[in-house]
């Protein structure tokens, strides 16, 4: 997997990935291009969507079973409760630990989100300031570009408990993993000034916007090296679309959704918590009977509320491994035409990739004419509603904006994803519609007033 068509997806030059079981069907069985459509063919059809990386897909098939979990449900919901939800959440947990190469089965917890997964990790921390294991003003180190809700987070539960936040300024387009570790080293340097204890390290394996596969790997090894506590990985985008290892990865916190690119309904994300002893004191923000029979229990009843897309985990590993080499098959069969799409755009618009080939995974970033005018944050969420509403084209938009001295830059970058419902007609559709607003003249501001 050390080729240049399929680069080390989790950023690192060095990636140890998992042998993962093969098929033992013969080739002929394996999905057709026919069926993969029908099982998507729920999706509107006027739109070509290239936004994967928002919400996610859930094939027809996997639907089907939700519903027949629901249905069960409701059918009789004490016999269902007392006699399939633990086992079948037990199922699902083990099929789970297999696939990250989890160590433990008690490492693995289902919880409903990451954002969920996120709010444990830091109420934790924030218990361990208000209960004085942490002084006042130790550190937390985070990406700039961590996703929204997860800054609100660190701000709701650190901020407010007394910890200090130190943010990681990484440059954009960027060109290798050199300058990530360069900035990283820099802010962990002024987090460690005057004494102080970086408590945690906030790490995303791929960041939302702009999109771009972080090495975390080579990040979690620094952090060891200069004594931080410990160490959360956010992976909103992991399973499915990048390699995933825990014993690899080496963090103490791993969090990634399964409805963004492992094909699950939502909404549904697991929480990696390395075995230690810190991990006793982890519990879920919603309180029941529960509480105290650790994490991965108490998760797996947090009260009367719908856990099919829990418990249909199992079918959808069934649904992945229909496809030739399985989830790793479809990681590189997304990834190479994620690149192959976001150069065939970049090339017709005279512009630029966000990133080198071997840092985006299923998703890229492609410049868009700076002629646009993009100029500001509206701007970016403007021309997505126009380019949905006029044009049936889905995709998240990105302001960069200039540095001193810049002129003629490209503010733009459009956030592409290639998942197996894909096809080619739905990035042509996209460099379509944009050379039509070149063509005749437009720019962000006939969008403002």
């Amino acid at each position: 997997m050390a080729s240049q068509s399929h680069p080390h997806l989790n950023g690192d030059s060095n990636t140890h990935i998992p042998k993962k079981p093969k098929l033992s069907s013969l080739s002929s069985s394996f999905i057709t291009e026919a069926e993969i459509q029908s099982e998507f063919s729920h999706h509107d059809s006027t739109i070509a969507r290239i936004n994967n990386g928002s919400f996610g897909c859930c094939p027809s098939s996997i639907s089907s079973s939700q519903q027949h979990l629901q249905l069960q449900f409701l059918s009789q919901p004490d016999h269902f409760y007392f006699s399939h939800l633990k086992p079948g959440i037990l199922r699902s947990r083990t099929l789970l630990q297999s696939l990250i190469n989890a160590q433990h089965l008690d490492e693995i917890s289902i919880v409903d989100n990451a954002t969920t997964a996120a709010a444990i990790v830091l109420q934790n921390i924030a218990w361990s300031f208000a209960e004085g294991k942490f002084n006042q003003g130790d550190v937390a180190i985070m990406l700039h570009y961590a996703y929204g809700a997860v800054k609100k987070s660190i701000e709701a539960y650190l901020t407010r408990a007394g910890g200090h936040v130190i943010e990681v300024h990484l440059p954009f387009p960027v060109n290798s993993n050199e300058e990530i570790v360069f900035e990283f080293r820099k802010a962990l340097e002024k987090g460690k000034e005057n004494g102080r204890k970086v408590r945690l390290a906030v790490i995303d394996h791929i960041t939302s916007m702009p999109s771009v596969v972080i090495p975390v790997k080579e990040l979690v090894r620094i952090c060891r090296e200069e004594g931080v506590d410990q160490v959360f990985v956010d992976a909103t985008h992991g399973i499915g679309c990048t390699d995933v290892d825990m014993q690899d990865i080496g963090a103490d916190f791993y969090t990634s959704n399964l409805h963004k690119w492992f094909f699950c309904p939502p909404s549904i994300a697991f929480l990696y918590c390395r075995k230690s002893s810190q991990c006793l004191d982890l519990h879920h923000p919603v309180v029941t009977h529960e509480y105290g029979n650790g994490l991965a229990v108490e998760s797996a009843w947090i009260g009367a509320r719908d856990y099919s897309a829990q418990l249909v985990v199992p079918r959808v590993f069934e649904f992945v491994d229909r496809f030739e080499g399985g989830i790793e098959g479809i990681k590189k069969r997304n990834h190479e035409n994620a690149v192959k799409m976001g150069q065939m755009l970049a090339k017709a618009w005279g512009t630029n990739l966000g990133c080198p080939p071997e840092m985006c995974a299923s998703m890229i970033m492609v410049g868009l004419p700076a002629c646009l005018g993009i100029s500001n944050d509206s701007d970016t969420l403007k021309l997505r509603t126009h380019l949905r509403e006029k044009f049936g084209v889905e995709v998240p938009i990105y302001y960069r904006a200039p540095k001193d001295g810049e002129v003629d830059m490209v503010t733009g970058y459009a956030r592409i994803s290639y998942q197996v419902y894909n096809k080619v007609d739905d990035y042509h559709k996209f460099r379509d519609a944009i050379n039509e607003l070149v063509g005749d003249g437009f720019t962000c501001t006939l969008l403002r007033g």
